[in-house]
């Protein structure tokens, strides 16, 4: 870890709630808003996130699978999501949002017309901005944890 945790605190709360409480009690419930508001399909949102989990790093987030209504994702989307470009498990939508996430994290400067072309296909307006700030939350606190070191043992805090 490459934070000093007090002997006794748990690292994501002490880190995110007492450190800095101005700006990690609004980033814990902002990355809470993205699970608790979503519109998102399951298989959408979960390929989105797991491949910004792939690029961080971030041990937590490749482990978690979001649970809706008593439904997960099946054990090998993981694997699916790192073939994202040639699995037969996504449909267009699927396919799409994990592209999304990999250019939004590796290459937003290569969004171009052609992709956004195909997003407006199969994505409202709505559902894109909605997609982006998911992506923008998971991309920034999956990383925050994972350079702290707070991956190993990260929790959805609730403040």
């Amino acid at each position: 870890m490459n934070i000093d945790i007090p002997e006794g605190k748990d690292p994501i709360g002490y880190v995110w709630g007492e450190m800095v409480p101005g700006i990690g009690i609004a980033a814990a419930n902002f990355s809470l808003a993205v699970y608790q508001h979503t519109t998102l399909g399951l298989r959408e949102f979960e390929a989105a996130r797991l491949r910004i989990a792939q690029i961080n790093g971030c041990m937590f987030c490749l482990d978690w699978r979001t649970e809706r209504d008593g439904a997960k994702v099946e054990d090998e989307f993981l694997d699916a999501v790192t073939q994202w470009r040639t699995t037969d498990a996504f449909d267009d939508r699927a396919r799409l949002a994990a592209e999304y996430a990999e250019r939004y994290a590796l290459d937003h400067h290569g969004l171009d017309d052609e992709f956004w072309s195909r997003m407006s296909e199969h994505y409202s307006q709505v559902e894109i901005a909605e997609l982006s700030m998911c992506i923008g939350s998971w991309l920034a606190f999956g990383r925050l944890n994972h350079v702290l070191g707070l991956d190993a043992m990260c929790v959805l805090p609730k403040f």
